[in-house]
């Protein structure tokens, strides 16, 4: 293996860092981990910089919100490596709506979904480019659950594309079961939200906001729970799914692209999206019969070899190994 010093350097375009400390930060981050060894990646939030000379390589996060560094990218090196990576409103809302994000599709020669049924959003004359690569994150044991309560546990911002409404909707409907708890975690992004949280509180004993939390207790509150309820209206591929499926918790999930993309089109916790009914039906269901929530937990364990450290690593090297392929084609 060559040295650090003889590595290609490969940059990867992050709208958010360090400081941020959320999803799309981690995601650069531990991409930067698993190709150590391979190449020499660093994170940016805008390119070029003073580095930029040596970049042989780039993968973006975001067709729109990096679009102005893959355009860059684009116009310096036309046709060298690009990997843009898509999130939920990538796929489900800007791409067939800007024109920034569009070019985007256009310049890449790879186009990461982080879900199985991300492709699909795609326009039929990119398809081809697309490949998937399932995030992940290290498992941790599942724990013994109490038998009195059912736990159920969301995790997700106050804002409207996580579908907090039908979570206040449902706690509503199960407001006088004091055997099912839900604890949602997540800052308040959108006031309106915060507010109708604070009301489905009042209105819903066994409701409770708990506001913003740092990621390793969000951790251990999912794998405590005996659920996580994941109600969103558009996803990329969202890794509290990940964390919830290596702890041995299984989900309730809306049944979007994004969710099905995950956990597979026979999974059987799926309810409509924004149907609190439903949502409220199967956590009723969860807590009455055991062999069910038990064949959920199957249902997880079966799928959570996809979302292994080693697996995401090597498909990542992969990638970069073709980029830089593609690099040295252009030189």
């Amino acid at each position: 293996m060559a040295d650090g010093s003889s590595m290609p350097q490969v940059v990867i375009v992050s709208p958010y860092l360090r400081a941020a400390n959320n999803g799309n930060w981690r995601t650069a981050e531990r991409w930067r981990r698993h190709l150590a060894g391979v190449c020499e990646a660093r994170i940016v939030d805008a390119w070029p910089d003073d580095r930029a000379g040596a970049d042989r390589a780039m993968i973006a996060l975001h067709a729109r919100r990096s679009a102005a560094a893959i355009a860059a990218w684009h116009d310096v090196h036309p046709g060298r490596g690009l990997a843009v990576v898509l999130t939920g409103t990538d796929l489900y809302r800007d791409i067939h709506s800007d024109d920034a994000a569009r070019r985007s599709l256009d310049r890449a020669q790879i186009l990461v979904t982080l879900q199985a049924r991300g492709p699909l959003a795609l326009p039929v004359g990119v398809r081809g480019k697309a490949r998937v690569i399932y995030q992940s994150v290290p498992a941790r044991a599942a724990l013994a659950k109490t038998g009195r309560r059912l736990r159920a546990l969301a995790v997700g911002h106050l804002r409207e594309e996580k579908s907090p409404d039908t979570l206040f909707a449902a706690a509503r409907l199960l407001a006088a079961r004091e055997d099912i708890l839900i604890d949602h975690v997540g800052a308040a992004l959108d006031p309106v939200l915060a507010e109708a949280a604070r009301a489905a509180m009042a209105a819903a004993p066994g409701y409770r906001w708990l506001g913003g939390l740092p990621h390793e207790a969000s951790r251990r509150r999912i794998q405590r729970a005996h659920l996580l309820v994941h109600p969103s209206r558009m996803e990329g591929g969202a890794h509290v799914i990940i964390e919830a499926v290596v702890s041995g918790t299984p989900v309730l999930a809306s049944r979007i692209d994004g969710n099905v993309g995950m956990l597979g089109e026979d999974y059987a916790g799926y309810f409509p999206w924004g149907d609190a009914p439903a949502l409220a039906a199967l956590l009723t269901r969860c807590r009455a019969d055991r062999a069910f929530l038990e064949h959920l937990s199957r249902q997880c364990r079966e799928r959570a070899p996809l979302f292994e450290p080693a697996a995401e690593a090597a498909a990542l090297r992969r990638m970069a190994g073709d980029l830089l392929k593609n690099e040295s084609s252009c030189l």
